[in-house]
């Protein structure tokens, strides 16, 4: 279950009026980061998140969605815990894993295989439970003649075809998703695409933020629209959808 209580998250923009640049950037800071500006105080706040309160419970698909600057990812960030909301509650029952940023936490002068090991500890897995998913990680990465090397001689394609192998090998409780991820080369998308539908399958809550209305009437159950940091709309995916489709 994920449930927000009267949350807002409200970004400090620090000295904003001692250069020109700066007093631009407040001018553009609501278009380019979403919500908005707080100048009632000598700190100027951008409200990024504001009085959102909703419950997802399991067995839900739900897509987010809404025009750009109106709060989506950083909603799915508090979801994930990289960012604590500067007002209200939140309660998160179950493990989460974001594919906000899958390739965090990779280190590039460490080997392949030491990277899997270490992102999968991370993800709760014990050492042991991690050496045993070393062969599927690599069989699926593709990457088995490169994997004792130093990630940093990797491609681009071969370092996020690593990181989404380890970072979907394990079904969570809670699947967070910032766009439908293309991981790698175009032979490996279609690997990806169904490791995803997997992960749909077998996680008891999905929460999808995305601009591809075809993606979220494909995988979700109920929509939230979004705008300016606010929540405007909960409900089914086609109604919530033809409302946002209107505006």
């Amino acid at each position: 279950m994920i449930v927000f209580k009267n949350v807002s998250l409200s970004y400090p923009i620090l000295d904003i009026n001692s250069h020109s640049l700066q007093v631009t950037l407040r001018k553009k800071a609501s278009s380019l980061v979403g919500g908005n500006i707080d100048n009632s105080v000598s700190t100027t706040y951008v409200k990024a998140i504001d009085n959102v309160s909703l419950t997802i419970s399991d067995g839900q698909r739900v897509g987010i969605i809404g025009h750009n600057g109106a709060g989506k990812t950083t909603l799915l960030r508090i979801i994930a815990g990289v960012y604590t909301p500067t007002e209200g509650e939140v309660t998160i029952q179950g493990n989460v894993n974001s594919l906000i940023d899958f390739t965090l936490g990779l280190d590039p002068d460490s080997s392949g295989i030491k990277n899997i090991i270490f992102r999968l500890v991370f993800m709760g897995l014990t050492v042991k439970q991690a050496e045993a998913s070393v062969d599927a990680i690599i069989d699926f990465s593709g990457l088995s003649e490169f994997i004792h090397l130093p990630v940093r001689t990797y491609s681009t394609g071969m370092f996020l075809r690593l990181a989404f192998a380890i970072s979907t090998h394990i079904p969570p409780d809670i699947l967070v998703l910032d766009e439908i991820v293309g991981a790698g080369d175009e032979s490996f998308r279609e690997k990806a695409l169904k490791r995803l539908d997997y992960l749909f399958s077998k996680s008891r809550i999905v929460v999808l933020s995305s601009h591809d209305i075809a993606a979220v009437r494909k995988y979700c159950t109920d929509v939230i629209l979004m705008s300016k940091g606010k929540v405007v709309a909960i409900g089914p995916t086609e109604k919530i959808i033809q409302e946002y489709m209107e505006k």
